[in-house]
This record gives C-alpha cells, sequence and structure tokens, in this order.
C-alpha cells in the first residue's frame, strides 16, 4: 500500500505507513500555525484510499474538502519545495452531520445508548447523583422502559420520587434531593439545546463507514460551529461516538488500511475537570478500539493538555509552532521535545519555537511499529479547497448525500414517556372509578334508611310513659316486700325471746 506523503523539504520527505494508522495519532500547535490544514491533508488522503473518516468541524473550515481546490503560486512553490508531484485538486466525498439538523443530517442518540456515566458527565452530576442516575437505568431495564429522549427520562424521574421508598429498598437509598437536582440539571441542558442529540432516529455506524461508488471512504464532517458553544455536549458527544465504535466493531487486529479514522479536534475539552473514573475510561477506549481497526487522532494546542496514558498511545506525532512566552508554555515545548525519537542532526526544542506557518516536526511509525526520528518539513498542500463553503455549496452536497432522507424526520415511538403517562391515567382513571363507587355506596346506604319506617312521636310518649310507670311500680313493690320481710323476722325473733 502507498504511503501518505504528510510534507518534506531540504531533499527529504515524510510519509505514514497506513498499516500503522491505526496506532493513533496527534497533532499540536498554537493558534493559526496549519493544524487544520494538516488534519485536511491526512483525511483526504485516508479517503483516497478508501478508509471512511469523521471529523468535527469547529470553525468551518474543514466544510472545504467538499469542494477542489484552485491553483496558487503559492501551492506550486511548495510542491517544488517539497519535491512531490503535482497534486490533483478534486473534492473528496463527505458528509455532513449536525447535532442540531441545520447544517447536516440530524446526529441522534437515545438516551439508553449514552449511559448513566456519559449522561453524568453531561449533566455534570456528582457521585451520589450519578448513582441515582445508575438506580434509574437500572429501573428502566427490569421495568422494560425505553429511554429515547429528554421527556422518558424526566418521567421515569419523576416515577422514581414518587415510589421513592420502595426503590430505595430494593436498589439502595435514593433522595428527592439529588432526583431534584437531576431534574435541573436536564432543565439547563435543554436551555443549551442538548436535547436535541437524545430521539430517533438513532445513528447506525454503518452509516459513517460508507465508500463511494469510485472507492473512495466517506469523510463525515461533524458541523460543530454552533454544537461548540456548549462545550461539554461537544466532548460528550464525540466521546459517546468513540466507545459505541469501540463496543459494536469487531476485533481485526493490524489491518492493512484502517477501518475508520477519527478526529478529535479541540480534545483538551475531553479532559478538562473530568473525573478520574471518566479518564480512565477514555484511556481504556484509545487503548483497545485499536484492535477494531480505528485510528484516533488527537487535535490540540499542547500535548499538555491530554494525560500521559493517553498521550503515550500516540504514536504518530505531528507538531507545529508553540509559543514560549510564559512559564506553562516552555514546559509545553520541553514535553512536546521530549515526546519524539531524537534526530542527532535537529535541536528539536529550539526548532518548535522557530516553525513557521505551514512547517511541522513529524515523526510517524515505521517497520515493525518503531518511531522514526523527528523530521522538520513543510506540511504538503491538500487537493481541496482550504477554508469555508457557502450555504449554497453546503446544499448541493446534502443534496447527494447517500444517507439523505434516513435522519432528517424525528420519529418518536412508545417509549417510558408514554407507558407511564398510560400508567398514570390508569391509575387516575382507577382512582375516580373507586372514588365514584364509594360515593354510590353511600348515597344506597342513606336512600335505605331514609325507607325505614318511623313511628309516631305521640306512641313513643305512650310508650315510654308505660315503662316509666311499670319501672315506678316495681320498685314501690320491691320495696313493701322488703319492709314485711323484714318485719316478720324481727317479730320471730322478738318472740324466741
Amino acid at each position: 500500500m502507498e504511503h501518505i506523503l504528510i510534507g518534506g523539504g531540504g531533499g527529504t520527505q515524510v510519509a505514514l505507513d497506513p498499516r500503522y494508522a491505526n496506532r493513533h495519532g496527534l497533532i499540536a500547535g498554537a493558534t493559526g500555525t496549519g493544524k487544520t490544514v494538516s488534519l485536511q491533508v491526512l483525511a483526504e488522503a485516508f479517503s483516497a484510499r478508501g478508509v471512511p473518516v469523521f471529523l468535527a468541524d469547529v470553525k468551518g473550515d474543514l466544510a472545504g474538502l467538499s469542494q477542489a481546490g484552485k491553483p496558487h503560486p503559492k501551492i506550486d512553490e511548495r510542491v517544488a519545495t517539497i519535491g512531490m508531484a503535482p497534486p490533483v485538486l478534486a473534492a473528496s466525498p463527505v458528509v455532513f452531520w449536525d447535532v442540531f439538523g441545520k447544517g447536516g443530517h440530524h446526529l441522534r442518540t437515545t438516551v439508553s445508548e449514552m449511559g448513566p456515566m456519559l449522561l453524568g458527565r453531561l449533566l455534570e452530576l456528582n457521585d451520589t447523583q450519578e448513582g441515582v442516575l445508575q438506580v434509574v437505568f437500572r429501573l428502566a431495564d427490569e421495568e422494560g422502559l425505553l429511554l429515547l429522549d429528554i421527556p422518558d427520562l424526566r418521567a421515569l424521574l419523576n416515577y422514581a420520587a414518587e415510589h421513592q421508598k420502595e426503590i430505595s429498598t430494593r436498589f439502595g437509598r435514593i433522595t428527592g434531593a439529588s432526583i431534584g437536582a437531576i431534574q435541573r440539571r436536564l432543565l439547563a441542558l435543554e436551555s443549551q439545546g442538548g436535547d436535541a442529540f437524545f430521539g430517533e432516529p438513532a445513528l447506525k455506524l454503518e452509516d459513517l463507514m460508507r465508500t463511494d461508488l469510485s472507492g473512495r471512504g466517506i469523510i463525515n464532517v461533524l458541523d460543530a460551529r454552533e454544537l461548540f458553544h456548549s462545550p461539554r455536549v461537544y466532548a460528550t458527544c464525540l466521546l459517546w461516538l468513540l466507545a459505541e465504535l469501540f463496543e459494536q466493531l469487531p476485533e481485526v487486529g493490524d489491518p492493512p488500511l484502517p477501518k475508520l479514522v477519527f478526529f478529535f479536534d479541540e480534545a483538551h475539552l475531553l479532559f478538562d475537570h473530568a473525573p478520574p473514573a471518566l479518564v480512565d475510561k477514555v484511556e481504556q477506549v484509545v487503548r483497545l478500539v485499536r484492535s477494531k481497526g480505528v485510528g484516533v487522532w488527537f487535535v490540540t494546542q499542547s500535548p499538555l493538555d491530554l494525560p500521559d496514558p493517553v498521550l503515550g498511545q500516540l504514536g504518530n506525532r505531528v507538531q507545529h509552532a508553540l509559543r514560549a512566552f510564559t512559564p506553562r508554555d516552555q514546559k509545553a515545548v520541553r514535553a512536546a521535545a521530549t515526546t519524539f525519537r531524537q534526530n542527532p542532526a535537529l535541536d528539536t526544542e529550539t526548532a518548535i519555537t522557530q516553525l513557521g506557518v505551514g512547517e511541522a516536526l513529524v515523526s510517524v511509525l515505521e517497520a515493525k511499529g518503531v518511531p522514526g526520528v523527528v523530521q522538520r518539513c513543510l506540511v504538503r498542500p491538500p487537493c481541496s479547497r482550504i477554508g469555508p463553503i457557502t450555504e449554497e455549496e453546503r446544499a448541493v452536497v446534502r443534496s447527494r448525500s447517500p444517507v439523505g432522507g434516513l435522519y432528517d424526520q424525528a420519529v418518536n415511538r412508545e417509549s417510558a414517556y408514554e407507558i407511564l403517562s398510560a400508567r398514570a391515567e390508569q391509575a387516575a382513571a382507577a382512582a375516580e372509578q373507586a372514588a365514584a363507587e364509594r360515593a354510590a355506596a353511600e348515597a344506597a346506604a342513606k336512600a335505605e334508611k331514609a325507607r325505614q319506617p318511623r313511628r309516631s312521636s305521640r306512641q313513643g310518649y305512650v310508650e315510654a310513659a308505660t315503662k316509666s310507670a311499670v319501672r315506678s311500680m316495681s320498685s314501690q313493690l320491691g320495696r313493701s316486700l322488703g319492709r314485711s320481710l323484714l318485719r316478720g323476722l324481727l317479730g320471730s325473733l322478738s318472740k324466741g325471746r
């Protein structure tokens, strides 16, 4: 397989062996030093070899992949300096995606597929609140309730609050305070538009791994111009996608070409204030997804933006200029310099601060996966347009999309919200019927009592008087009889004397 030319100059050229493209990579450098063009060069080179690509377009520049480049004297000059054949200016096959469904096909997933850990990260929950979320997800599994969108999750949280004692007995204590905190976070997520990320039809990974009729890999461009204003939603979206690739793709070992190449732009957002459990999850995914044939390239300003366990797994490096204006900048320069296999003919640390726009220090894996010595070179020009496109051009690309119509119309099938709403309506109807039956029974009892005959007041008076007279006569008779008996007894006693 032909190597991927990254750049050259001074009689040398640096090219990436596609066999090691799934060993991951790093594109780093200060703003305006050429990271976007390096990413564009690699993306279109993978596409030309039949490898699908996924990348996020934060500034709108990468949409230029969908349009053919134009000749320019500076391009000719760079081509001559590198010593390469003139590039064939052409567009790459592109499919646009957008979480909000504006700049591309609507990219969605379901709440269940996101899972409690990533959703807890998205909602910025603490450990206790995330534990409650774990319980809610477990409850949904046991009750057979689908969690597809935010209304489903909110309905299940309300259900958990109403049955708090029973659920705490089954799964562990949950509190109304924690449920209320999660509800407020959901409200904040909706205010940022993050609820648009959840629903159906959910993305199918096979739709990201397509080739066009000529065998070129489709470049999937996530339009993140608006999404980037919600950094946590942006980072969680890309991490979810990476985790899905890891979980669903089969093991393939080290294929001659990767099955997919994933570019994670603004990668520092993934690790900013990330809990240790999440960092461990990212490290695990990056380490193991290689065997699924997926190459992951992190794009960021400084290598220090990435945790050491992740940085240590990135075998291919393209380092653009760094500026050493502050002590932290100087530390970043030294860290970047020490990550390369040193070239005796090059002072790496000094060179990093002297690189011009479009220049980079490049080190790629060579035979048997051994890191090559670092080389200073000019990055080759891309074949597609450098820069953004117009909305009319975007509309034309979307009209030719192979997944057109599959994701643009939302679907709302029966899930937790509908099921729990139906249960609540049935319970309310049953309670209403029971109340009506009680009211009817009470009314019938009153009617029955009213139908019973009543005796007249005169009859009642005579009866009462008769009873009183009888009691009086009985009392008098008893007293007379008692006196007679007493006199007879006393008389008998007297006579005996």
